[in-house]
């Protein structure tokens, strides 16, 4: 087991030279290798820096990489204007679509007495690690995982096995691994490496995942002084020490832990990374720790034309809509549709305010009625935007109109929490 690559700090700032050079000298301590598969995120991390290093990894091996499989987990496929725009110098000819319905194997079961003794009891069934078939059948000699070590509401710090088992995953491990996290309280995730999602994803690398040549590629990405994103670490290695230390390095950049809480918050999405609320609720995910009670979050969503990126969960959203979790685990307990779907039903736990905060969403292409019938408020897109223009706001707290907001230009950056709520 080895420790390839660990550097960064808080003010570190890696130039594209540096990164390559970290990369090579990783790629290098490997040895050579005749078939390289790559596994970085989609589109939806685009601020990873994944597709950077990805095309870093093709300069490096060439012809001896033999195919990039983007972790969408239950995400719509790329495009090809996504993948040009995400890998650029990247053959499209290299990329292939992982099918989490019907292109997987299954290496092993975690059994229900793991899962229910890391879970304190509140679930009890076996964990399936299941991957796409692309890594166990086509004989590569590595396989790189690629992607940002943030805060992430179902496995607390997103990355490592969560990129392999979930970002190449079935639908049995992903909807039971989203359940997991979600009945355990996203507040006692976020933020923290080890939890018992992680502890059920990494117990199956560890019993069924040994003879596969993973090796993981970390970054820890956050904003610099002049608000461009800036790499503040890289970390490379075969086991958990290259993801602990990201996530180390992640809790000091992208956490900001708040000494009082916030009465009105103004979230935007980024239209070309936030389609569906399914994405786009990070809004909700990483403030609610931070929300005050009675507080109000507008989400400003220009991009968002649907509730779930595929076609079932979408009408499984749409039929039960944001409604707290409580009367989501009736719903999967009565209705067999939910309970088969249990990714949707942690979405829609972890897409909730609880009835403690209001949540006001400003969808570019969603009508106020499909708004409400899911439980959230609506409210005019332009009309939001001309009173919160985003051009005109800083992150952090800013006062319009003499109202006091504080103002988040992209949610998947980070995780905000007051620190009363968080040591609770």
């Amino acid at each position: 087991m080895s420790l390839y690559f660990a550097g960064g700090s808080p003010t570190t700032d890696f130039t594209h030279e540096e990164l390559k050079s970290a990369v090579f000298r990783t790629l290098d301590a490997l040895g050579p290798r005749r078939r390289v598969l790559a596994l970085p995120p989609d589109i939806t991390r685009v601020h990873s820096r994944a597709g950077e290093i990805t095309r870093l990894v093709y300069d490096y091996y060439g012809d001896r990489l033999h195919a990039v499989l983007p972790a969408i987990g239950t995400h719509v496929p790329m495009t090809p204007s996504e993948i040009e725009h995400m890998f650029p110098g990247v053959p499209q000819s290299l990329f292939r679509v992982h099918d989490w319905r019907n292109g997987i194997v299954t290496l092993g079961e975690v059994p229900a007495e793991y899962v229910r003794e890391q879970s304190g009891g509140l679930v009890d069934f076996p964990w399936p690690a299941q991957v796409d078939k692309l890594l166990v059948e086509a004989g590569f000699d590595l396989i790189l995982s690629i992607g940002q070590v943030v805060p992430h509401e179902v496995i607390g710090m997103a990355n490592y096995t969560k990129n392999v088992f979930v970002g190449t995953g079935g639908r049995e491990g992903i909807n039971k691994s989203h359940f997991l996290g979600a009945v355990y309280g996203m507040e006692r995730l976020m933020g923290r490496a080890d939890n018992p999602v992680r502890r059920v994803l990494n117990h199956a690398a560890g019993k069924f995942a040994r003879h596969l040549p993973i090796v993981y590629l970390h970054t820890v990405v956050s904003k610099n002084d002049s608000g461009k994103l800036a790499i503040r670490g890289f970390f490379a290695g075969d086991d958990d020490r290259c993801f602990l230390q990201a996530a180390e390095l992640s809790l000091k950049v992208n956490f900001v832990m708040m000494d009082r809480q916030i009465r009105k918050a103004v979230v935007f999405l980024d239209p070309g990374e936030f389609r569906s609320t399914w994405l786009g609720n990070k809004a909700i995910y990483r403030t609610r720790m931070a929300l005050a009670d009675d507080a109000e979050l507008i989400v400003l969503a220009p991009g968002v034309k649907e509730f779930g990126e595929d076609p079932g969960i979408d009408q499984l959203i749409r039929k039960y809509g944001y409604v707290g979790t409580p009367r989501v685990l009736e719903a999967v307990r009565k209705n067999a549709d939910l309970a088969n779907n249990l990714s949707a039903a942690a979405h829609l736990i972890h897409g909730s305010s609880e009835g403690r905060f209001q949540i006001t969403y400003c969808p570019g292409h969603l009508t106020r009625e499909e708004i409400d019938a899911v439980n959230f408020r609506y409210a005019d897109l332009d009309v939001m935007m001309k009173r919160y223009n985003p051009a005109s706001l800083k992150d952090g707290w800013n006062v319009v109109g003499g109202e006091e907001i504080f103002y988040i230009s992209n949610p998947a950056l980070g995780l905000w929490a007051w620190r009363g709520r968080f040591e609770q």
